[in-house]
């Protein structure tokens, strides 16, 4: 039997002394949530975190600045290091073993804790080193996806192991194969499923890759054949949604690449129907992807599913209500990315422009279009570029706002449009 620790760090009479490493070099204190910065230092989450909210941009132990926006990576080897020193036995029991068959035992025992297993099916599934098989012939059991999906949907569950069993979802559901009886788990329990993921997509605390988890997994169930048009509409009808994903694309400070991808991807997956376009114009999704549009960091990629997204929100009333209203930044956002995306974010650029000059006729989008430089002649490259005959109908009519001085080259706007509705 192991030696029992007592209370003050002491076994059978013998002082055990706390590794230094376990404290955070801030509160001095044993860390309950270690959490790593680039610099390669690890701090417990609520005091780095502070001291990041504070308006520091530099790791407190090396002074050394830190990049926006900062990462926080859960240090989940310290983490179970730490869990294993405080627990009654000196000698630590022996590695629990990651066999998928024990791995599934595990995850259908109750524990009053479950974070320790679903730290060890993240690194299962994350792991280059497991073999594919083993994660498919885990994923695949019947009994899996239920039994992960009702500790996401658990009331009692605390937000880190919320958090950590959304990664695991997005994990498998990253295994196409697999996917569907994930999804299956998922919409067995619908409101309950949204309901977690949207608190997991509402954290803060520098959680930007779990939030990505979230929006990943919200996209998968709406992309799934599975999802009929009831489903969907509990799901769009969610007010935190829209909300949520716009702060993930344009965050009120630096835009995160990655997370704007995944926040562009479930906006895509979501923007079908009247209604649910309508819901990402009320939730200011117009504005805030012209200020995606127009950061440098944006890979060209993300820049169409931005777009494409403008585009859908155009498509309802509110939206070109929203471009309109936001004319000068919407078409110079537009303007400046429209030849630099490929053929669907090209004739995406024109039908957003076209909403606003021609169905929605306003004399803002007229002029802020009549007004860009080089506008007219970059959609003639759209036009004479192989796009659709319904993108190439909208960028004729278009070219109808500009009236091209030959001499001077001046550009002016012609309110004489013919109203057709190409789609």
């Amino acid at each position: 039997m192991g030696r029992r620790r007592e209370k003050g760090g002491r076994v059978d009479g013998l002082e055990v002394k706390l590794p230094s490493f376990f404290r955070c070099p801030i509160s001095l204190e044993v860390m309950r949530s270690p959490v790593s910065l680039c610099t390669g230092v690890t701090y417990d989450r609520d005091s780095i975190q502070r001291w990041l909210d504070s308006g520091h941009r530099t790791c407190p132990a090396t002074r050394l600045p830190l990049p926006s926006p900062v990462h926080l990576v859960p240090n989940h080897t310290l983490r179970r290091l730490i869990h294993l020193w405080s627990t009654p036995h000196l000698l630590p029991p022996p590695p629990p073993s990651s066999s998928p068959d024990d791995l599934l035992l595990d995850l259908r025992s109750p524990s009053s804790d479950p974070l320790p297993l679903l730290d060890r099916l993240s690194a299962f599934f994350s792991s280059p080193a497991t073999d594919d098989s083993e994660k498919g012939r885990l994923a695949s059991s019947v009994h899996f996806a239920p039994a992960l999906v009702s500790l996401v949907v658990d009331d009692n569950a605390g937000l880190e192991t919320l958090r950590v069993a959304v990664r695991v979802l997005a994990l498998v559901l990253g295994m196409e194969s697999r996917r569907e009886l994930a999804i299956a788990a998922l919409l067995a329990d619908l409101d309950g499923s949204v309901s977690a993921l949207l608190k997991v997509l509402k954290s803060g605390d520098g959680a930007e890759d779990y939030r990505i988890d979230a929006a990943t997994v919200i996209e998968s169930i709406l992309s799934s054949p599975s999802c009929d048009s009831e489903r969907r509409i509990l799901i769009v009808e969610k007010p935190d949604l829209f909300p949520e994903l716009v702060r993930l694309i344009d965050p009120p400070d630096t835009m995160d690449p990655a997370a704007a991808d995944a926040g562009l991807r479930c906006l895509l997956a979501a923007a079908k129907g009247r209604h649910a376009r309508a819901g990402m114009a009320r939730a200011g999704a117009v504005p805030a992807l012209a200020r995606a549009l127009t950061a440098a960091e944006l890979p060209a990629t993300t820049a169409e599913r931005a777009l494409k997204a403008m585009e859908a929100a155009a498509r309802s009333a509110e939206g070109r209500a929203a471009v309109c209203e936001a004319a000068e930044a919407c078409v110079g956002a537009v303007m400046e990315r429209v030849l630099k995306v490929g053929r669907e974010g090209r004739e995406a650029a024109v039908a957003v422009l076209w909403a606003a000059c021609v169905a929605a006729e306003d004399r803002r989008a007229r002029e802020a279009v009549a007004g860009a430089r080089g506008g007219a002649a970059k959609i003639l490259v759209v036009m004479q570029g192989g796009c659709s005959p319904a993108a190439a109908r909208m960028a004729g009519e278009l070219l109808r706002v500009f009236k091209v001085d030959a001499t001077s080259c001046s550009v002016g706007y012609d309110t004489k449009t013919t109203h057709i509705m190409p789609y």
